[in-house]
């Protein structure tokens, strides 16, 4: 009796279309991540693009470095000890945004001591103080310290300054003084433009600082911006009275930074004693 031969399978010739199948998925998934990380990538570089351009359109780049850091500017007259418990508190960034945030707690003893000193100066509006990512900042206003144009130190003023020189010297921090104006053009026979004058305004405090109040001189420097770094609007009368202006800046080691390296003077070298020179054998 014959046998039955054993049935033959068909080959399957799709089987490909599993592989296939799984090699798209992978794809997809991919592409989905992909997708995902250059969202997040546009959406940083936006903000930091809108932060530079403010930066650089309005001269505030303290104020852009600070939205970067993911914090607000704190308020000049109010809640300035709750601002700078705040930014010691904050967990450190990356880079130089750590060292900024690290050195705003350098500074909040002599926030707090200035805050208290001056507090009827700051609620009568001459004295604004704030903390910013370089140090501390007391800002004072041209119509309590200098008269219209000019650079003299009005004698009244110089209760408020001997506050400020007397909690400089309790630290060792270097000190930066910053002429600012307003918009207004300026030209008579002392000052040729508003470089001059805000030049001429913050050289004058590092002399009161340095002559009358005992400041080392190597521990001060000065600055002129004219008007090119407003905290306020000059279109407007307020506003322009507000950035009439000279900022004591205390500098923490972040600020230093941007600082000049100061190279210390070499002292000039001390000649050797002169030796009174032996009597001849042969003199008579």
């Amino acid at each position: 009796m014959a046998r039955r031969g054993k049935a033959r399978s068909h080959e399957n010739h799709e089987r490909w279309l599993i592989s296939y199948a799984d090699f798209i998925t992978l794809l997809f998934a991919f592409f989905v991540v992909m997708f995902a990380s250059s969202h997040a990538d546009k959406n940083k570089a936006k903000q930091v693009s809108a932060s530079v351009q403010e930066a650089f359109e309005r001269g505030t780049m303290p104020k852009a470095l600070m939205e970067m850091m993911g914090r607000r500017r704190p308020p000049e007259t109010k809640n300035l000890k709750e601002a700078a418990d705040k930014a010691k508190g904050e967990t450190p960034a990356m880079g130089d945004l750590e060292a900024a945030k690290a050195a705003l707690g350098e500074l909040v003893p002599s926030l707090e001591q200035l805050s208290q000193a001056l507090a009827n100066e700051i609620s009568e509006g001459k004295v604004a103080i704030s903390m910013e990512p370089r140090g501390l900042v007391v800002s004072l206003k041209e119509a309590a310290f200098f008269p219209p144009a000019g650079d003299q130190i009005q004698p009244g003023a110089y209760a408020v300054l001997e506050k400020i020189a007397a909690s400089a010297r309790k630290i060792d921090n270097r000190i930066l003084l910053e002429g600012h104006t307003d918009s207004t053009p300026i030209r008579n026979e002392r000052f040729r433009s508003n470089w001059d004058l805000s030049a001429a305004r913050s050289i004058a405090m590092l002399n009161l600082f340095g002559d009358r109040f005992g400041l080392p001189m190597s521990r001060l420097s000065v600055a002129g911006y004219a008007d090119t770094i407003p905290v306020a609007d000059n279109a407007t009368v307020e506003g322009r009275q507000k950035n009439r202006r000279v900022d004591v800046v205390f500098l923490n080691e972040f600020g230093l930074k941007s600082q000049p390296t100061q190279t210390p003077t070499p002292k000039p070298a001390t000649p050797p004693p002169t030796m009174p020179a032996k009597p001849s054998p042969l003199a008579p």
